[in-house]
């Protein structure tokens, strides 16, 4: 089992060109990995899985079978990000969230891009992340959208594309930085050659973006967790640890005179800002919905009275519904009068009439996922599914046009990836993370999935897909 037995045909793989010859950015782990041989390779997985099991790094994946508690799988050969690529998609993603945080102001307040037609006002409207509770919202430093992990993929000819954007409650920071720390105890000679950009930072980017949100002298921040049964309840956990602030559930918080207060042994102790991770309409039963267990009634009044900072701001889902993803094209050309740096994969709106006839009629060959589907749920890959799936599919979207869009299928890149003793192509995407605060900072890397299953297109942990590190060259 050697790297040089692998083969890359008629695919973007990240390592190799089509002729079969390493990328300049692959050349030292390409020699390195194929002087170590397969069964130290092995060895060294093996390793580095031991090591991600003691940490606990653990997702719940939920299903017929009830919640099982995962570890997240790992690979060890690193997808590699040269200098000059990075530059170009670091610059793409500063753009699309200083375009999509001037949506969210527009739309809840004077709704000029509505008002112009370069968006339907029904999509908006329709859209279950558009909450009116928000209009009129002005939230601190004019910030809706503070962290982001926005799904990139790199076609069949190379070029990256913007899949989808998630700006509620994005997943998946923990398993990047613990994958790195792994990756440095496995590979400690890389890491001395290569000039490999940190990521051990973010937490502090995390931190200080918080802290910006007040104007409080020394702020209490508290990371709002839905409770330990919640699918990524580790990370919530990790990262308030890794800040040095309080981990709280909604039991944990109080309003007091439109004040957040959080109770401790020593009484009640005014909070500044949460960064949550809790659904918009679970955070507050006056304001959204009544029967939500998790949430704390006045919290969202407060926030509007600037008693206290939430992140993100609530209504930001709206920007993330994957039919106003096909307007943000228009929405960096209204608002910042340029062209995409990263462009968005081509897109079918099924509540569009034309649309919805091309796609019912090709649904075999498309990609159709519902507008607000997430973890690879909601959705079906027409090549991959069989006739009767594509016809249950098809009524689904008859149903509900509005919640429906389609896309190409991609030939997602591969990256040479470790199975038992075999070194096989697989497929990725990779998702970096965003801060937005007094500037706009953007992860190194990021969380770079990979289709575990032979041939298979989706990442999603949920669905049997596990992590790569993400090396960003300096």
């Amino acid at each position: 089992m050697f790297i040089a037995d692998y083969s890359a045909k008629n695919i973007y793989d990240e390592m190799f060109s089509s002729e079969g010859y390493p990328r300049k950015s692959y050349d030292f782990v390409k020699t390195k990995m194929e002087s170590l041989g397969g069964i130290e390779l092995v060895k060294r997985s093996s390793s580095a899985e031991r090591a991600l099991m003691s940490l606990g790094i653990t997702f719940t994946l939920y299903g017929d079978g009830g919640e099982q508690e995962r570890i997240m799988p790992f690979d060890v050969i690193p997808r590699i990000v040269p200098s000059e690529e990075w530059v170009s998609l670091e610059k793409g993603l500063k753009q699309r969230i200083q375009a999509l945080n001037l949506f969210l102001t527009d739309i809840y307040s004077e709704g000029k891009i509505l008002k112009d037609k370069i968006i339907p006002r029904d999509l908006i409207e329709s859209s279950s992340g558009y909450l009116k509770q928000c209009i009129g919202l002005k939230p601190p430093k004019d910030i809706w959208i503070h962290i982001t992990g926005t799904d990139l993929v790199r076609d069949g000819a190379g070029a990256f594309h913007v899949l989808e954007d998630n700006l509620r409650c994005p997943s998946g920071v923990s398993y990047v930085l613990e994958n790195r720390e792994v990756m440095k105890r496995t590979f400690p000679e890389l890491f001395e050659k290569l000039n490999i950009r940190q990521v051990y930072d973010y937490p502090y980017h995390l931190r200080s973006m918080l802290e910006n949100l007040t104007d409080a002298i020394d702020p209490v921040i508290a990371v709002w967790t839905p409770g330990v049964f919640n699918s990524a309840y580790y990370e919530h956990s990790f990262l308030a640890q890794k800040m040095g602030v309080y981990l709280v559930e909604g039991s944990d918080l109080v309003v007091e005179n439109h004040k957040i207060y959080m109770k401790t042994t020593k009484g009640l102790r005014k909070v500044d800002v949460i960064y949550r991770r809790i659904d918009d309409t679970f955070m507050d039963q006056t304001t959204f919905r009544p029967d939500s267990l998790l949430g704390v009634k006045g919290i969202f009044e407060a926030f509007k009275r600037g008693n206290v900072a939430l992140a993100n701001a609530p209504g930001t889902g709206v920007a993330d519904d994957k039919v106003i993803y096909s307007y943000v094209p228009k929405i960096i050309k209204y608002y910042l009068g340029e062209d995409p740096i990263i462009p968005n994969v081509p897109t079918y709106l099924c509540s569009e009439e034309a649309d919805l006839k091309y796609v019912l009629d090709n649904i075999h060959n498309l990609v159709v996922k519902a507008a607000n589907g997430a973890g690879g749920y909601g959705m079906i890959i027409g090549p991959k599914a069989s006739k009767q799936e594509q016809e249950d599919f098809k009524k689904l979207v008859k149903a509900d046009p509005r919640n429906y869009i389609a896309q190409p299928v991609l030939n997602l890149s591969t990256v040479p990836t470790l199975i038992a003793d075999k070194i096989e192509s697989r497929h990725v995407d990779l998702r970096p993370f965003i801060l937005y605060g007094k500037d706009i900072y953007v992860m190194p890397g990021g969380l770079t999935r990979v289709a575990l299953r032979k041939g298979s297109l989706v990442v999603n942990s949920s669905q049997g897909g596990g992590s790569k590190d993400t090396w960003v060259l300096g």
